[in-house]
């Protein structure tokens, strides 16, 4: 089984695993299913530094031993990568060593996918000035070896296929001569895809503690810990995030973006300014949206979730019910892709299935999924796409549905890419619900990580939410804790 065969060894690691707690202090057990919610999230803390860049170089080990093998599945005999500092090509961050912050001056391997008894299936050169021996070195190994081409990465249109720059380009035709320059042809995309997308098993527990910990600072986040009604504005919150984070030694791949849901919201499109974001101040009875992914590690994680702002003296059980039936129905459309994102199919088709099975179902949304991992955005074909309008009151020309331009009915050459096995994906989507105490239709987002498991398909990675996240607040006149005092 992909990643992790024994999810009551998962539990049992984690539960013992040195960590603090969010706002939860049950202790997490093997008896949990990974849908139960709440989570009771912990935050764990990441290794020193010495054992992280021990941990992914392990990783990166066996990334390294499945080349030869994903070159003959995509008849490559001989994979060339070649880039200066600072000019790396994309395939360069999945191989390279944890120490290693950039490529050193020209970084050129050289990938065989049968080489001779005795030759490495590896060759890789740093040199400090083109004199040096690399192009010497290399046809010597390409006479030798005499493959019938030489792939490089020059896609025109998948860019996690297209990793070698121009200049660069030119550079390797010089070096290896018209004899080999000749013999230069475009990688199959899928090859470096797979290499990018496809996550060795042995990452497993870290992503899992790594979405423990968004989680946990999502829920913390969403607390009367940080949230105070009418004081604290959406910027305050996603600030938080960003300090917590820092705190932990974490980083992130996008700034958060924390919402209050209304029926005039309208999606981020990527040209507009984050900075002119109003500052909204939050109020009972708002319903809130987080987006936010961490990274560390070389992973990056993505999630959203939504909360509820209670009134004085009010409990979980007095979220109202139109605002539950909204976030059932993104639960339901989350099972519907993750049940129909199956290996081999293309984004596309997963789509059209998807879309199809929610038309049959009466449900109005959109579908927007992506492969996660080395990247938030990461390579693999996509579910979806959306290009939102803005999500700023007043902004924009349009409002609600007609706000955005979407990619419902297939995506353009990547979502022809077939769904590679031993993946993540962030489920991500979204559901428009009526609800009568707004007197508008509200837009329901949600995000939650899938891995992959042979024989069982996509699973959650650490659960998704089903309950509403709950911003108390003592009832007046009631003993406050000490936070407030």
């Amino acid at each position: 089984m992909y990643l992790l065969s024994s999810l009551s060894l998962l539990w049992a690691v984690a539960a013992s695993a040195s960590a603090s707690p969010a706002h939860h202090d049950a202790s997490i057990g093997s008896q949990l299913p990974l849908n139960w919610w709440p989570h009771l999230p912990k935050y764990f803390n990441l290794p020193p530094l010495r054992e992280q860049a021990e941990i992914q170089d392990a990783w990166t080990r066996e990334r390294l031993d499945s080349i030869p093998g994903l070159m003959r599945k995509h008849n490559v005999s001989a994979w060339l990568l070649s880039q200066r500092e600072y000019t790396e090509e994309i395939a360069f961050w999945s191989l390279k060593q944890a120490t290693q912050f950039s490529a050193r001056r020209r970084t050129t391997d050289l990938f065989l996918a049968d080489p001779k008894p005795g030759v490495k299936a590896h060759h890789s050169w740093v040199t400090m000035t083109p004199e040096r021996d690399l192009w010497p070195e290399l046809r010597a190994i390409l006479d030798s070896e005499k493959p019938d081409s030489i792939a490089i990465n020059a896609d025109p249109d998948i860019s996690f296929a297209s990793g070698m720059h121009a200049g660069e380009l030119e550079r390797v035709r010089d070096g290896l001569g018209d004899k080999w320059a000749d013999k230069l042809v475009s990688a199959p995309p899928m090859l470096s895809i797979e290499l990018i997308g496809t996550q060795v098993e042995s990452k497993g527990l870290w992503y899992w503690k790594l979405m423990s910990t968004s989680w946990a600072m999502i829920s913390e986040a969403f607390s009367e810990r940080v949230v105070k009604p009418g004081v604290t504005t959406t910027i305050d919150v996603e600030w938080w995030l960003r300090e917590k984070l820092q705190q932990m030694n974490y980083t992130t791949w996008f700034q958060p973006s924390v919402t209050i849901v209304d029926g005039d919201t309208r999606w981020f499109a990527a040209d507009v300014d984050m900075t002119a974001k109003p500052r909204e101040t939050i109020k009972y009875g708002d319903m809130l949206h987080v987006d936010f992914g961490v990274t560390a590690m070389g992973m990056n994680t993505d999630t959203q979730h939504l909360a509820y702002v209670l009134y004085p003296g009010e409990t979980e059980d007095d979220v109202p019910k139109s605002l539950i039936e909204g976030l059932k129905k993104g639960n339901r459309v989350q099972d519907i892709v993750r049940e129909n994102l199956k290996p081999g199919l293309t984004g596309n088709e997963v789509l059209k299935k998807s879309r199809e099975q929610m038309g049959s179902e009466g449900i109005e949304g959109r579908i927007y999924s992506h492969p996660v991992g080395d990247w938030g955005h990461s390579a693999g074909t996509p579910i979806g796409k959306i290009t939102p309008c803005s999500f700023v009151k007043g902004r924009g020309t349009n409002k609600g549905a007609q706000g955005f331009t979407n990619l419902q009915d297939g995506v353009p050459v990547v979502g022809d890419l077939p769904v590679i096995a031993n993946t993540f994906y962030s489920v991500e989507l979204g559901v428009y619900h009526f609800v009568p105490e707004k007197n508008a239709t509200l837009f329901f987002a949600l995000e939650e990580d899938v891995r992959y498991d042979e024989g069982q398909g996509f699973n959650w990675v650490y659960g998704r939410q089903t309950k509403f996240h709950v911003i108390k607040t003592p009832k007046k006149g009631s003993l406050q804790d000490e936070s407030d005092l």
